[in-house]
């Protein structure tokens, strides 16, 4: 007998009387989760199914019996609260806003990430990807930029951890229950869910189309977990990062191309799309398919008209940390679509990979996405610069400051991760602009708040840090069925009143967890001092394939059993967004220890700046811009060594060195009243330098002003006037790779035998036969600069050259040279590509370095 076919379904939800059915509506938009108002309310239903539910208002709405609602409807002050709190939502939702003021009406953007973050009670996210794809939507919403993310509705989600007696990591998988999560699923006019067919190999799937509300922003989710779908295709959406590559392609595919047709199908095509690491770059090839199909052009028009359009950040600073798909992979999944497209096989394996005439070179997809945008990002200024190394083949005839790869500095939004003490007392001192805009002048505020109220406001983060650890140990060990001695032990670990050292993200082995632990009789005497002693809270998770990093987190729990340490250090399992906002807003030192420049940016330590927290980080990724000498401590000076060994042996030792001589006695340095205030100082200039920086805010207002809205206006000029431009710019391109090798340069003059005085005009002189391209479509450029130890220019500048006038002397070209610093320079000669009204235009191969 088929069960499936003779079950009936149907959905539940809250029965709430119309007098709550306000609840219904907070509850259904992720606004309440940065609201404490809102948060506050939903807490106040029922304190401790709020604790059971991981904070899930449906859940809790869902949970409650008849007779509660009634109790509520007669509690003149809860409906005070909740009238209050939807009050809030409507304001929120119909004011002025940061993108009115300074934005385009016309751009439609879509924020494509494989995780997104929001809140614990969506766990659809692994770590630090997703949690900056869930801040970057909610200051999209908070800036009221036209944005919608686009994501993948996963079932089991990233995994939920929780360690045996021995402290090896264990991974179990629960299913999230869709109907008890704040999803919309999409409808039609005619009630009928959104769905629409997507071609695999061999077959069609069916994907529907869930709908998250993140203040002002919409965020659509996609689900194969249909039924008429095979068991294989049911599976796509099942994990996050889990399964074999052809999984992984397959989710690729879902996420890129079944991304864009879901948003043309809700009638919110975009014209800006954002990558959010390479896993959607198949989006820009789905952009370019359907505008050949409606307009009827090349594969390179289409190409042109949508590549001004996209923007691609990447975030790791290893190969090995993006996807790359051997070619009969590609063959397999994607074969059908680029015949469709008009490319051959060799054509469109070269649209994926920076070298093509490299043997065994795989597909990658970060590279995909770089060359098919017209804006690409690094994620710190460091990265930026690792990137454009890393990358420095997908433009060969580019010197490496020249390439278009630059940086946008990573942000946290401050709402979602700042304690309710610290945020009622920067408002106390502040005012409320802060919360709208980050203004180094709003920040110097900082400087009035007393130092007794700004360290007991974050005292008490600790307190209930060590409250939350110690009923989270006592949890993690009635679990395992420890001694009642063992659980009862649990109540003494940690002291609120100590020094309180934070350590957790994901336990990749370049992050070196067990950098501390490297020499424990030094560790030992740090924490355990008599006067001034320290303790330390882990947490984090290993891939569940990565049993280097398990080790991690086996050798840390094993070291918290000895007695010594029992009380002095402490692993938290089953890291989320929920355990990570304890520690943010309670530990005092906030400690990251990545090999350098292996961290793109790193955001948690930014959180915990924003709750008066200080940071003691290698000098990588977002430290490198954040640290002043007197707003946290850099371990070394940025050195990277060649013995890793070593290395970890000169760090660690930096770090003991830094805690005994430095922090610990600044910490326990007290006045009569018992206040640290060379502490305090520290914390006020962390807090005036770092959170004005280091805020979603920023980062958003600057993708949008360096990105988003350059992006729109060149997509809007290319696509205008029936895409004339976009056609016309393949074309030309086209014209001029034919012509291109008839160009050669004569002759080259400048002055240079002599010593040149600093302030002095260089004169230049350049001499090109153009062949059949006309001059006026030809850019004559000096790259000129200070040349390095090894006879390479740094920095250099372009300086472009003009045509001489004299129509005897046609393809003479002239300028000047301002030699402004002292030392051995050089210069060289390109000629590029200049359109009429586009400018100087770069384009592999359309490159002549003289």
């Amino acid at each position: 007998m088929n069960l499936s076919s003779t079950l009936h379904r149907f959905t539940v939800v809250p029965s709430l009387p119309k007098e709550l059915a306000g609840l219904q509506r907070i509850a259904y938009n992720l606004w309440w989760s940065w609201e404490p108002e809102a948060i506050g309310l939903f807490k106040r239903l029922d304190p401790e199914l709020w604790r059971l539910t991981r904070h899930n208002p449906l859940e809790v709405l869902g949970s409650l019996q008849q007779a509660t609602f009634e109790s509520l409807m007669a509690d003149e002050g809860f409906m005070s609260h909740l009238s209050q709190v939807e009050e809030r939502l409507t304001e929120y939702l119909s004011s002025h806003t940061w993108y009115e003021r300074h934005g385009n009406s016309g751009a439609r953007i879509a924020y494509f990430s494989m995780e997104f973050g929001l809140h614990e009670s969506l766990p659809i996210y692994s770590g630090g990807l997703g949690i900056l794809a869930g801040d970057h939507l909610k200051s999209a919403s908070d800036l009221g930029l036209p944005l919608v993310g686009v994501g993948l509705l996963y079932r089991q989600g990233y995994f939920r951890q929780y360690l045996n007696l021995e402290g090896w990591q264990q991974e179990i998988y629960p299913e999230n229950d869709f109907y008890n999560l704040p999803l919309h699923q999409e409808k039609d006019r005619d009630g009928k869910p959104v769905a629409f067919s997507l071609e695999y190999p061999g077959r069609n799937v069916r994907v529907q189309v869930w709908r998250v509300q993140v203040g002002r922003v919409n965020l659509y989710l996609l689900d194969t977990n249909l039924e008429e779908n095979a068991p294989a295709d049911r599976e796509i959406t099942t994990r996050l990062y889990g399964g074999d590559q052809e999984l992984r392609i397959r989710q690729e595919i879902l996420l890129g191309i079944g991304g864009i047709r879901a948003l043309r199908l809700l009638g919110a095509e975009p014209n800006v799309c954002h990558m959010n690491e390479g896993h959607a770059a198949f989006l820009a090839l789905e952009r370019i398919r359907s505008l050949m199909e409606q307009r009827q052009l090349t594969f390179r028009e289409a190409m042109e008209a949508v590549r001004g359009g996209n923007v691609f950040t990447t975030h790791t600073p290893v190969e090995a940390g993006i996807d790359h798909f051997p070619p009969d992979l590609l063959d397999q999944y994607m074969g059908h679509y680029y015949r469709n497209l008009g490319l051959s096989r060799e054509q469109f394996m070269a649209l994926g990979m920076q070298n093509h005439g490299r043997s065994n070179e795989s597909f990658c997809m970060a590279v995909l996405a770089m060359k098919l945008s017209l804006h690409s990002n690094g994620v710190s200024e460091l990265h930026g610069e690792v990137s454009r190394r890393m990358w420095a083949d997908v433009w060969p005839d580019l010197p490496e400051e020249q390439l278009p790869l630059t940086y946008v500095t990573n942000g946290v939004h401050q709402k979602s991760w700042l304690s309710e003490e610290m945020t009622g007392l920067l408002i106390r001192f502040l005012g409320t602009r802060w919360l709208e805009q980050s203004a180094d002048q709003l920040w110097r505020r900082v400087s009035r708040i007393p130092d007794a109220e700004l360290w007991r406001t974050h005292r008490r983060g600790t307190e209930q840090l060590v409250d939350y650890a110690r009923r989270s140990l006592r949890a993690q060990l009635e679990k395992l069925d420890a001694s009642a001695k063992e659980i009862d032990a649990a109540g003494d670990v940690l002291d609120p009143e100590i020094l309180t050292i934070g350590f957790a993200r994901r336990f990749a082995t370049y992050k070196r967890g067990t950098l501390l632990l490297h020499d424990k009789e030094r560790l030992f005497r740090i924490l355990n001092h008599p006067e001034r002693p320290v303790q330390i809270v882990f947490a984090g998770k290993a891939h569940p394939a990565d049993h280097q990093g398990k080790e991690l987190i086996r050798q840390i729990v094993q070291l918290s059993q000895q007695p010594e340490f029992r009380r002095r250090i402490v692993f938290l399992e089953d890291y989320d967004i929920s355990v990570a906002r304890r520690l943010v807003q309670g530990v005092d030192i906030w400690l990251n220890t990545p090999l350098r420049p292996l961290e793109a940016s790193g955001t948690s330590g930014m959180k915990v700046a924003f709750n008066g927290g200080l940071n003691l980080s290698i000098l990588d990724g977002w430290w490198c811009e954040g640290y002043r000498g007197n707003n946290g401590w850099a371990i070394g000076r940025g050195e990277v060594y060649d013995d890793l060994a070593y290395q970890n042996q000169v760090e660690s030792r930096a770090i003991y060195d830094l805690l005994e001589k430095e922090i610990v006695p600044l910490f326990y340095n007290r006045g009569n009243d018992g206040i640290p205030r060379g502490w305090t100082t520290f914390m006020k200039s962390s807090m005036q330098t770092l959170c004005p920086v280091f805020s979603t805010d920023r980062m958003v207002q600057e993708y949008a002003r360096r990105c988003y809205l350059p992006a729109f206006e060149h997509w809007e000029r290319l696509n205008r006037d029936d895409l004339r431009l976009a056609v016309e710019l393949a074309r030309w391109k086209e014209r001029l790779h034919g012509m291109w090798g008839e160009l050669s340069i004569v002759a080259v003059h400048a002055e240079i035998q002599k010593e040149v005085m600093v302030g002095e005009m260089l004169p230049i002189s350049v001499q090109i036969t153009p062949g059949r391209i006309p001059l006026s479509e030809i850019a004559v450029e000096v790259y000129f600069g200070v040349l390095d130890s090894r006879g390479a220019i740094i920095g250099g500048e372009i300086v472009p050259l003009t045509p001489v006038a004299d129509p005897e002397k046609a393809g003479h070209f002239g300028g000047e040279l301002e030699c402004r610093f002292c030392g051995r320079h050089g210069f060289m000669l390109r000629v590029m590509p200049r359109h009429p009204e586009l400018g100087t235009v770069y384009d592999p191969g359309l490159i002549l370095w003289g």
